[in-house]
This record gives C-alpha cells, structure tokens and sequence, in this order.
C-alpha cells in the first residue's frame, strides 16, 4: 500500500466533502420542475457556490484518478469513503454545532472500518478478468439497481427519494471508480491510440453526466444528511465488488481475515450514517412552492431599474 496512494485518496476525499457541502446548498434551492432533468445543470451553473462544488469535485476526481492509476481500487475506495468527515467539518463550521457522541462515535467507526478492511484484507492487484460474461454481468448488476432504484425515486416528493438517488449515484460513481482504473491501464499498456478506442472513456462521460444529475436531484429532493450517507456508503462497496468482480483485485480469503473485513466493513456503513445524520449536516428544506417562485429564489433578486 503505497503512501502517495494513500495521500491521493484522502486528498480527493476532502476535495469531494467539501463540494458536496456547496453543492447541496445551492441544489435544494433549484426549481422543482428540474427534479432528474438535464435542466437542473444548466439552471445550476448560475450559482457560484454551485459552481465552487463542482471545482472541487473536479479536483477530488482527478486526484482518485491519479490514486487509481497508482493502486488498487479495493484499496481507494475505502479511503474516498472518508469524504463524509470532510463534508461534516464544513457543515460544523457553517452550522457551529460540536461533534458529540455522535459525531465521535462516526468518526471512529469510520476510521477503523477503513483501516480494519485495508489492513485485513490486505487488497493487492492481479490479472484483470478477460471473460465478458462476468464482466458484464457485474457492470449489469450495479447500473439494473441504481436504474431499479432511480426509478422508485421519480417522484422528488418521494419520502426516500434522496437516499434512494444518493444510491443511485453512489453505484454509478463506484462503477465509474473502476472504469477509470481500466482507463489507467490501457493507457499505460498502450498509451492514448488503446485508450480511445476502447468503449470506457466515452462510457464515463455518461455515466459522469448521469451521476451527477442523480447526485444534484437527490440535493434537491431533502436534506444532506438524506442522500450522502446513502451516496457515500454505496460508492466504496460499488467499487469493492467491481474490482474483485473483473478488475482482478484480491483480497484475503481465510476465515479470520473474511471476518475483519466484514466487520470493517459493517463499521464503515455504521459510520457513515450516524456522521450523516449528525445535526451539523444541513437539514435543506420543503419546497412545495410554484416553480416561478423557486426559480426566483434560486437566480436571486434583481434589480428593476
């Protein structure tokens, strides 16, 4: 486990808490009739808190990039996973309020998850799987449930439509996690010629697109604490299975080290929620307003003359 990997990942963590923070701000202000629309981007791009979110998120994706093509994606993953305590610190500053039992409790739960999967699992790389069948088969399984659960969430009045959004989202960013490691090494086995004429590039440009509509309508629908845990949770183990299941990483297998990763696991997902449902994370707010009215709180008070 290399230490630039390590730096890499939690470096991309905190630029992707942080954007998400902005990002929700300004999306639980957009209209709803932008709810699952490509609208809901362009009226977003007004926003320059919006936009700030976006900046970062860029950052934090080139950074898990960088850290994909160095490492194992069963060992990224994890540590993106920490993006919640990124986002938390922000939110507390914002809201002021202090961490508490639960906050600490989340972070500890969430660390040692983290270091319990890493250092039971011991995740390493291996030949990547060259059977389509199971490739597909895995790729298949995780878009059929974030497109099953986006689905069940067409409706932004939904009671669970920002969880079931954020792990809608969470699925596709893990997914695309792994695509880029592919990416990565076509690249360095051919360079730009075997990159571009592969199908994942241009796969992630949609899924890319995808993801964020998801991501910014499950802003939209509720509060933070609602869709980010969901997203934050499902992302890692997205990704896990993804480079277990055609990327060739492995992990160990005995009966001990099966257990400790279960459990690093469990407490990973534990983590997420209670630091996701900590009352520094912003509560957003009901909008059953007209959508002229939404639309004039999101672009803000103009002048008349």
């Amino acid at each position: 486990m290399s230490l630039l990997v390590i730096l890499l990942s939690v470096g991309a963590a905190c630029c992707t808490g942080f954007g998400f923070v902005l990002q929700q701000d300004a999306a639980r202000r957009a209209p709803q009739s932008d709810f699952l629309s490509p609208r809901l981007l362009l009226d977003l791009m007004r926003v320059p808190s919006w936009l700030a979110g976006i900046g970062l998120m860029i950052c934090g994706m080139a950074l898990g990039a960088f850290a994909l093509g160095q490492g194992e994606v069963s060992v990224v993953e994890p540590l993106l996973a920490t993006n919640l305590l990124f986002a938390l610190a922000l939110a507390r500053f914002f809201t002021g309020q202090r961490l508490g039992r639960q906050g600490w409790g989340g972070l500890w739960l969430l660390a040692g998850g983290v270091t319990a999967f890493l250092l039971a699992g011991q995740p390493r790389g291996g030949e990547a799987v060259t059977e389509p069948l199971r490739h597909w088969l895995v790729i298949g399984v995780v878009v059929g449930l974030a497109m099953a659960l986006t689905a069940f969430a067409r409706h932004p009045r939904t009671p669970w439509a920002p969880a079931m959004l954020g792990l809608a989202g969470g699925l596709l960013y893990g997914l695309q996690d792994a695509l880029t490691r592919v990416c990565a090494l076509r690249f360095d086995e051919g360079g730009a010629g075997a990159l571009f004429t592969g199908w994942q590039p241009y796969a992630l440009v949609v899924m890319g697109v995808t993801s964020l509509i998801l991501v910014q309508s499950a802003f939209e629908a509720g509060p933070l604490r609602m869709s980010l845990p969901a997203l934050t949770a499902a992302q890692p183990l997205a990704g896990i299975v993804c480079g277990i299941g055609f990327l060739g990483d492995q992990v160990r297998t005995d009966t001990g080290a099966l257990a400790w990763q279960a459990a690093g696991l469990a407490a990973i997902v534990t983590g997420i929620v209670l630091l996701g449902l900590h009352p520094a994370m912003p509560e957003g707010k009901e909008r059953h307003g007209s959508t002229a009215a939404d639309r004039l709180l999101l672009d803000g008070p103009h002048d008349s003359g």
